[in-house]
């Protein structure tokens, strides 16, 4: 691609990446608004769903004037985290295994299936019994959550190789080592983030489920007790902390995986080019010197 056709591709993925804001963002009005008029015209029962503007009321008032969120959100996000890290992992390496060795996929396939099968909900109470109502319980309900999206994605990826690329590599006397990391891998990537990015969303969702059940702290606790006492604002406003919190850890991954790959943007493609020649260019420039003496050395000789 020549560098007028990048500079072009990179200015219309920044235009189109702030296209769709306005149009959101008056949906976003409009709903707000109609949800405020039908609470002041009495059209819905005010103590069962406030308005936004004392829903925006109780966020300011549990994240600054009180402040008292900020401990309940970090203990969610420390369960969240440790379950995705735990259950992405053991599901990752269990993919890695089972797109290796046939065997060892035909005999845990049974397995994976009973395993996606069982209800959250369900295991959530058998966790807390096993674990205690500590952090052990929801992390390992969040891995649970969490797993079967990282490892059907793995395993995928690595199984959807090219035959003919693979063996090209062969060809090429590639150990298997080399195979694995320089075309399976790189191969399985973009379904690998994807499922990480699934993986982060369950995760959350399976720390708060067990927050709901029982626990000492989290956003789910606060939620479950504004809920309990009727305080609806702040049900809102914990609510709408919670989807913003999600939404911020997705577009979190959305990123990461933007910046792995990035060999599936033209932008970052044309960047990397940009900065690979600027680091040659010495390297090249030297040896354009140096090769008229290299020529007329020939010659003489």
């Amino acid at each position: 691609m020549t560098t007028e056709a990048s500079e072009v591709v990179f200015v219309a993925e920044k235009a189109n990446t702030f296209r769709y804001v306005p149009i959101h963002l008056a949906i976003f009005i409009t709903l707000m608004l109609i949800w405020e008029m039908a609470n002041r015209w009495n059209l819905v029962d005010p103590l069962l769903f406030p308005r936004p503007t004392d829903i925006v009321g109780g966020m300011y008032s549990i994240f600054i004037a009180k402040g008292g969120i900020w401990p309940h959100l970090a203990a969610t996000f420390g369960k969240a985290m440790g379950g995705m890290v735990i259950g992405s992992a053991i599901g990752m390496a269990l993919a890695i295994a089972a797109a290796l060795i046939p065997m060892f996929r035909d005999y845990l396939k049974p397995y994976i299936i009973i395993v996606e099968a069982m209800p959250r909900i369900a295991v959530g109470p058998i966790f807390i019994a096993a674990l205690g109502f500590g952090y052990a319980s929801a992390v390992a309900l969040a891995a649970l959550v969490c797993f079967f999206a990282p490892f059907v994605n793995t395993m995928t990826g690595l199984m959807q190789v090219d035959e003919e690329t693979e063996e090209l590599f062969r060809s090429m006397r590639a150990s298997k080592l080399q195979i694995f990391f320089k075309l399976m891998m790189p191969n399985a990537m973009p379904l690998i983030t994807a499922g990480l990015k699934l993986a982060v969303a369950g995760a959350f969702a399976g720390a708060l489920v067990s927050e709901f059940i029982q626990a000492r702290n989290g956003l789910g606790v606060l939620m479950r007790d504004y809920i309990r006492t009727l305080n609806m604002e702040f049900s809102f406003a914990t609510l709408l902390s919670i989807t913003i919190f999600g939404f911020l850890l997705f577009r979190t991954m959305e990123a990461i995986n933007y910046r792995i790959i990035y060999w599936q943007s033209e932008t970052l493609m044309y960047k990397r080019s940009r900065r690979l020649a600027v680091k040659w260019e010495p390297v090249m420039a030297a040896a354009a010197i140096n090769r008229p003496v290299a020529v007329a050395a020939g010659g003489v000789a």
